[in-house]
């Protein structure tokens, strides 16, 4: 069975995806933890830079998140690498 998204719902960029994966291998993930990528802010004059968000939501509770001020299409595995492994376990 070929799944679709909803009208209006897009599917995670591959490079999104990309990112999920290397925050799952990188924290040494379980596929049951959640992982949340989101860019905020458009970096458009007289509004905040983008940056993204990487949330990891494991099932017994307690939310982890970082942010990496750059938007998502820019970070790479190094990033995730310096960013994440720095504070983990939290």
């Amino acid at each position: 069975m070929h799944l679709e998204p909803r009208p209006g719902i897009a599917w995670p960029s591959p490079h999104l995806r990309e990112l999920r994966d290397t925050v799952r291998a990188l924290l040494g993930l379980d596929d049951d933890t959640a992982i949340v990528i989101r860019q905020l802010g458009c970096g458009e004059l007289g509004y905040s830079p983008p940056e993204t968000v990487v949330e990891v939501l494991p099932m017994d509770g307690g939310i982890h998140r970082w942010t990496l001020r750059r938007p998502a299409d820019e970070i790479t595995e190094h990033d995730l690498r310096a960013t994440l492994l720095h504070r983990w376990p939290i």
